[in-house]
């Protein structure tokens, strides 16, 4: 499990928006890459991805989406030969986007993210994972809500990695 990795994911995002009863969900997919070192049958790296998600809701009169997301993460597992099983957590970034009638407003937040994963190598340099990550981008003070609005998401997503 060693050394450098990248990779492309999909999967489903659903969550709240604080201070609102709307509730984002939608398809979301992108682009994942990190480092591993391994040290007998623990393994310990780092890894940061790039979403474009769909997730929206509206809930009159407001519309929310997060239209882009990212996390920079630590990873802690343990292999059991070809299959990993993680814990990660770590810096959340991400646009969460305000809209009402014709006003619109675009929040970058900053965040956290945690989660748990399995990954199964199924060629030398190939991997598929499927990973949960609970993300909170915090809150921001909105002038078309007139309150601070946060997004706290669930992501389910299947991905695979090329291990270089």
């Amino acid at each position: 499990w060693s050394g450098f990795y990248a990779g492309a994911n999909l999967g489903y995002q659903w969550g709240k928006i604080s201070n609102s009863s709307v509730n984002p969900k939608g398809i979301e997919g992108g682009l994942q890459g990190g480092y591993n070192w391994q040290s007998g049958q623990f393994v310990f790296g780092g890894e940061t991805d790039i979403q474009f998600s769909a997730a929206d809701d509206t809930f009159a009169p407001y519309k929310f989406s997060n239209p882009w997301f990212g996390t920079l993460r630590g990873r802690i597992g343990y292999a059991f030969n070809n299959i990993l099983a993680y814990a990660t957590g770590g810096l959340a970034y991400g646009d969460v986007k305000g809209e009402s009638g014709t006003l619109t407003e675009t929040k970058t937040q900053l965040g956290w993210a945690l989660g748990l994963g399995a990954e199964v190598g199924f060629t030398p340099n190939w991997s598929a994972k499927v990973e949960y990550l609970y993300m909170d981008l915090g809150s921001r003070h909105y002038s078309i809500t007139g309150v601070d609005n946060g997004l706290q998401t669930s992501i389910l997503r299947l991905g695979v990695n090329y291990h270089f």
